[in-house]
């Protein structure tokens, strides 16, 4: 008899959008509120669409190659054991690592908050607090707070449907007037924000190895996870929007969606808010902080895995002590939108380089030409546009991104000349990279 297998089509897509819904929704909101206006549900639509894409992408790439290096796997299969592939495996510990750096700043934004503090300092010290506690908490090897995973799911999904549900009863039209809405091109400039909030439903893909069925189940549940959370976020966009004008919007766009709580529910709406977004903070960064970097790190750093991966299978603390001291400068010296933007801006062109490698391995993979083609255009216009909207207004960020994959490059060539270490296939077999 065969072992009965973990995730079916339901619980495969609970596990998605349990991690999509993070606290990627609390940190965009405003940020791209701020950008899109009352337009902002547009942005999340269009950035579902391409969840969706991508999503089909990973999935087709995951039943051909399901190994746990995920994305950097997908990446020398396409463009073969080189210095392009590695370095951008490295970029994408980068990435993982800036993706932290705002998670915790969020959690230091709705934390001061949320008693009474609001200057740099405390926030400053609210986040570089929670990433020091968790790093001491994975260096023990607790996972008290994994186990409670469920529940954490549970309570924010909870408390953002009774929020969005009481607030689309109290949205004011004329907020939302397309009188007073912004160019529609400020939405296409949103996007690569609103796509930030949907990052975790790669996840799905990590699993497909305990799934039923596993080349229907995970593109089964990789759309209805992404599909439910779609219908959320565009929610959550009009009732926040519908509930605060956009003047204050922008004023408390790290912590709108606490704020836009304030109209329907009191201050007591604004607190339960911060506490479900402090929730979900520290629920991310407890998930992500010794597995996420400790598998990229020693990608990147040794160019392949153990053959099998268990929490705490390494026995070496090296790749999350290396992790938390570059995250830490991170949160001290960018602010939280160059810091999300940053991170949004990596993975997406992470994710375009990973369609455009596919679209040659689609006859290895079974998946259609078309549609992965679309997702790398799609993704490659939504990168451009961010590009061209964050050159006119705040060039620093272009620096800090252009610096992350110089470095990243300059990282890789020293791994591979003076320590001999090459980013491997996990998944041998194949034949036909571009490079």
């Amino acid at each position: 008899m065969s072992e009965k297998k973990a995730f079916n089509t339901l619980s495969a897509a609970m596990l998605g959008i349990g991690t999509m819904v993070g606290i990627g929704i609390f940190i965009v909101i405003g940020l791209a509120g701020s950008i899109a206006g009352n337009l902002v549900w547009i942005s999340f639509v269009i950035g579902g669409i391409i969840a969706l894409l991508s999503g089909y992408s990973l999935a087709k790439l995951a039943i051909r190659f399901p190994s746990r290096g995920g994305i950097i796997e997908y990446l020398v299969q396409e463009f073969g054991e080189n210095p392009f592939s590695g370095s951008l495996s490295v970029m994408f510990y980068f990435a993982q690592l800036v993706t932290l750096a705002a998670v915790a700043k969020s959690f230091g934004e709705y934390g001061a908050r949320l008693f009474g503090y609001h200057s740099k300092f405390m926030i400053d010290a609210f986040a570089v607090g929670i990433i020091l506690f968790f790093t001491f908490i994975n260096l023990l090897g607790a996972t008290l707070v994994a186990k409670s995973e469920n529940i954490i799911v549970a309570i924010k999904l909870i408390a953002l449907t009774i929020f969005t549900i009481a607030a689309l009863m109290t949205i004011k039209p004329q907020y939302l007037s397309m009188k007073d809405a912004p160019p529609i091109i400020n939405a296409v400039f949103a996007i690569g924000l609103t796509f930030f909030a949907y990052q975790g439903y790669s996840v799905i893909t990590n699993a497909i190895e305990d799934m039923e069925n596993p080349s229907k189940t995970v593109l089964k549940a990789m759309f209805i996870a992404i599909g439910v959370v779609t219908i959320l976020y565009v929610s959550v966009s009009i009732a926040v929007l519908g509930n605060l004008p956009l003047s204050e919007v922008i004023k408390a766009k790290d912590y709108a969606l606490a704020e836009a709580a304030k109209p329907v529910f009191g201050e007591l709406g604004f607190k339960i808010m911060s506490v479900v977004a402090l929730i979900s903070a520290t629920s991310a960064i407890n998930a992500t902080i010794y597995a996420a970097t400790e598998i990229s790190y020693t990608l990147a750093k040794k160019g392949e895995l153990p053959k099998i991966y268990e929490y705490n299978v390494f026995h070496s603390y090296e790749g999350l002590l290396i992790s938390t001291a570059l995250i830490i400068p991170m949160v001290l010296f960018f602010n939280l939108s160059e810091i999300t933007t940053v991170a949004a801006l990596s993975v997406l062109i992470i994710q375009a380089l990973v369609h455009f490698g596919h679209i040659k391995l689609t006859p290895k993979t079974g998946a259609n030409k078309g549609v992965i083609i679309f997702a790398f255009l799609l993704m490659t216009f939504v990168v451009l546009a961010t590009l061209y909207y964050n050159a006119k207004q705040d060039i620093k960020i272009i620096y800090y991104l252009i610096g992350g994959f110089v470095i990243a490059y300059i990282i890789e060539i020293i791994l591979r000349k003076f320590f001999n270490r090459t980013v491997k296939k996990q998944i041998k077999g194949l034949t036909g990279e571009l490079f």
